[in-house]
């Protein structure tokens, strides 16, 4: 399956990223998240398919979570437990 992405860096983190699907962009993100996220900056454009590699990131997740979610949220590499609690907070935010 091939799905193609935009990605959105954020302004407020560095390091955070936000895949959506390219022909539904930033419609199925919550605004919750949005808001913790800050104003979306344009990044790139990438076909996304299970062979290619990413960085920093299981592509086959992100395309999971893309397709299950509007989006796939990108974390900043782990320092310490703060990045994590950010994470979990934002999935379930996602969910309501």
């Amino acid at each position: 399956m091939k799905r193609i992405c935009t990605i959105y860096r954020s302004p407020k983190r560095e390091g955070m990223y936000l895949y959506v699907d390219k022909a539904e962009d930033l419609s199925r993100v919550p605004a919750p998240l949005l808001q913790t996220f800050g104003k979306p900056e344009h990044a790139m454009v990438l076909v996304l398919s299970p062979d290619r590699e990413l960085a920093r990131v299981d592509v086959i997740r992100v395309l999971a979570e893309v397709e299950e979610k509007g989006f796939f949220l990108q974390m900043p590499p782990r320092q310490d437990g703060y990045n994590r609690d950010i994470h979990e907070k934002n999935t379930k935010i996602s969910l309501r």
